[in-house]
C-alpha cells in the first residue's frame, strides 16, 4: 500500500508565499509598522524613470511597487514578475480596483531568468525579494543584462539593524517581534523565515560588491529606518566597463 507524502514548499519558494498570499498586505503594514510604503516610494524615485519608460517589477507580489511606480509615473508601463500564483491573484485584483489594468500586467516569472531582450526595459526594481532568491549573483547578472544603458536597477531590502541604542531595539524587533506578530496574525509559521533570511542576507558592502561583479555600477547602498531595511541603486556598466572589470 502506498503512502502519500506532503511536499513541503521550499522557504521563501513561491509555494511559500501562496500560503500568506491573502493577508500579505496587512501583514507588511502592521510588521513595518506602515514604514515599507515609505520605503517603496524611495526606491520609486530611486529608479530616475525617463517618460513612457518600461518598468520592470521583480518578485513584485501583491504589486504594491508596480502601483506605486504606475502611479508616481501615469505615462509607464511596468510588468511585474513573481513565483507565486496566489501572490499575483491578490495582486491582480488590486490593480483592476486602481484601475490599471491596462498599464500594468503580471506574469509568472524567476529572476533567475528574465523573459526578456537584452536593453529591452528602462528599469528594473525589486523590493524585499532578493534575498528570496537562490542564486542572487544570477539575478543580479539578469537585471544588468535587461536594462538599457542609462537605466537604473533599484533593490529594496531588509537587512541587519547598524549598531547604536536605536539598532538594537530595531533587531529586537527584527528577529524577535516581527517573526512571532507574524506568525500568530497569519496562522503560519512562514514567517518564521523572515528572521532567517535577514540573518543570512550579505551585509551591504559585501552585496555591493556582488552588483559590481554582475555588471552593475553601485550608486547607492543607503540605510534606511536605522538599518531596518537598505536601498541599492546600480545601473548597468558599459560593454568595455565589464571588460576592464573582469
Amino acid at each position: 500500500m502506498s503512502q502519500e507524502t506532503t511536499k513541503v514548499p521550499r522557504a521563501g519558494s513561491g509555494e511559500m508565499f501562496d500560503a500568506i498570499a491573502a493577508r500579505y498586505d496587512l501583514l507588511n503594514r502592521i510588521l513595518s509598522l506602515g514604514m515599507d510604503q515609505g520605503w517603496r516610494r524611495r526606491a520609486v524615485e530611486a529608479l530616475a524613470l525617463r517618460p513612457g519608460a518600461r518598468v520592470l517589477d521583480l518578485a513584485t507580489g501583491t504589486a504594491d511597487l508596480a502601483m506605486t511606480i504606475a502611479k508616481a509615473h501615469p505615462d509607464a508601463t511596468v510588468i511585474g514578475l513573481d513565483p507565486s500564483s496566489g501572490m499575483l491573484a491578490e495582486g491582480a485584483h488590486k490593480i483592476a480596483a486602481a484601475g490599471l489594468e491596462g498599464r500594468v500586467t503580471l506574469r509568472i516569472g524567476d529572476a533567475q531568468a528574465l523573459p526578456f531582450e537584452d536593453a529591452s526595459v528602462d528599469g528594473v526594481a525589486i523590493a524585499f525579494g532578493i534575498r528570496n532568491v537562490p542564486d542572487r549573483a544570477k539575478a543580479l547578472r539578469e537585471m544588468a543584462r535587461v536594462t538599457r544603458p542609462g537605466g537604473r536597477v533599484v533593490l529594496l531590502e531588509l537587512s541587519e539593524p547598524r549598531a547604536g541604542v536605536m539598532g538594537l531595539l530595531a533587531r529586537t524587533y527584527v528577529h524577535e517581534i516581527v517573526p512571532r506578530i507574524g506568525a500568530a496574525l497569519s496562522g503560519a509559521k512562514e514567517y518564521r523565515y523572515l528572521q532567517r533570511s535577514i540573518e543570512a542576507f550579505p551585509s551591504p558592502d559585501v552585496f555591493s560588491r556582488m552588483m559590481g561583479e554582475a555588471g552593475l555600477s553601485v550608486l547607492e547602498a543607503s540605510p534606511l529606518t536605522f538599518g531596518v531595511a537598505h536601498l541599492f541603486v546600480g545601473t548597468p556598466l558599459g560593454e568595455r566597463a565589464r571588460r576592464e572589470e573582469v
